[in-house]
């Protein structure tokens, strides 16, 4: 076995719809005023495997170092920044990253993202300006087919800090919850006593859909629970705000949970259409700074390069020119790559080693008497 398990090599168009989306990323995020930033790929595990964070070390690329510390492969983006901001200026900032990131409970261990983090801004200001700014990067890569969808941490948490459960127990729920499973939530939350919270948190397993629908019928629903009912508004505001600035359909999830625990607000996840994966999520995490001892309201996304690029049908490639040479008339074929300068051009000895079909032209460079012949479609010219 030449690689290690999960690893693996890339070839040809895979490699190039991924810089493709990386050039696409750096193009739209610079010219919205975002910053690029940059974190080292090992970093101290305990970064991530704190309460803050709450990644599983299991599920990290790890070792020791030669003090015993425990080192992984960055496995979270929004971390790692976050570790480096600690003691940055408190003025708004935008920042923008891409690389990979590693993780061994996926089927390859390295995936590659782009994305963005908005740090003090105004809650919703930063809120629209993720989602806004994915709608435009989406636009650049020509991905029409996809749904923006929302939801909210503050619902399930609005309900079970009405109830004793333990860390386990409440992880377990969480499970249940993002897996729709409405025997097992009602079995986790009913025995402790709470048949009523159990049976709103089974209700909100089917709250999804269009945000219009769902969210009138929960300011009704909500109407006496003014906690409850501020969510459901501010969600309303923001996919309103989307609706009027494009075509992408938006959804709204009441029962989503979030992946980790310093989500605490706002959660959204871009869907594509076609096979309904994730290409990019993300949300506020204010939490997050307190393992710094810090206390700053950020929010930002992440988009899975992977799979967009999955997604790419580049139409306008350059054409292909093929030029037949041969060691006395290569220094001359290249000279006249000037003359297809928006061009691929490719240089050949043989036209035999060459599929024609693969090439708009093909050139034959001769020598003769001191004299170049170029001789394109059957047409000759002569360049002295």
């Amino acid at each position: 076995m030449l690689l290690p398990i999960g690893s693996q090599d890339d070839f040809g168009e895979t490699v190039t719809n991924r810089n493709f989306v990386f050039e696409t990323f750096r193009k739209v995020s610079t010219l919205r005023g975002y910053q690029e930033i940059s974190t080292p790929v090992v970093e101290y595990a305990n970064i991530f495997t704190n309460k803050h964070v709450g990644m599983s070390l299991q599920s990290l690329m790890k070792w020791f170092n030669s003090e015993g510390e425990i080192e992984v492969l960055r496995p979270d983006w929004t971390t790692a920044i976050a570790r480096a901001l600690t003691k940055h200026n408190k003025a708004p900032e935008k920042w923008a990253y891409q690389g990979s990131i590693f993780r061994n409970n996926k089927v390859g261990v390295e995936s590659r993202q782009v994305g963005i983090e908005i740090i003090n801004f105004p809650n919703f200001h930063g809120e629209c300006e993720c989602l806004l700014m994915a709608r435009n990067f989406l636009d650049e890569l020509t991905i029409n087919h996809y749904v923006i969808e929302l939801g909210h941490t503050g619902i399930f948490e609005y309900f079970i800090n009405q109830l004793d459960l333990s860390d386990e127990e409440i992880k377990a729920l969480q499970i249940a919850m993002h897996d729709k499973r409405k025997d097992k939530v009602y079995q986790l939350v009913a025995r402790n006593g709470k048949e009523h919270i159990a049976s709103e948190l089974v209700v909100l397993i089917d709250a999804f859909g269009p945000f219009e629908e769902v969210l009138n019928d929960y300011e009704i629903r909500w109407g006496n629970y003014p906690v409850l009912l501020k969510i459901v508004n501010h969600i309303k505001k923001l996919a309103e705000l989307l609706n009027e600035s494009g075509k992408v359909p938006v959804i709204v999830d009441l029962g989503m949970v979030k992946k980790l625990p310093y989500y605490s607000g706002i959660i959204f996840r871009g869907l594509l259409e076609e096979n309904g994966s994730t290409c990019f999520s993300g949300g506020r995490y204010d939490k997050l700074y307190d393992q710094f001892g810090e206390n700053k309201n950020a929010v930002g996304l992440g988009f899975d390069v992977d799979i967009l690029a999955k997604q790419l049908r580049i139409v306008n490639k350059p054409k292909r020119i093929c030029v037949i040479a041969s060691d006395e008339t290569l220094s001359y074929a290249e000279k006249i790559r000037k003359d297809y300068a928006d061009f691929i051009v490719e240089v050949f000895y043989d036209d035999e080693m060459i599929d024609k079909d693969n090439f708009q032209k093909v050139i034959y460079i001769l020598q003769k008497d001191g004299e170049y012949e170029v001789i394109e479609n059957e047409d000759m010219y002569r360049f002295n």
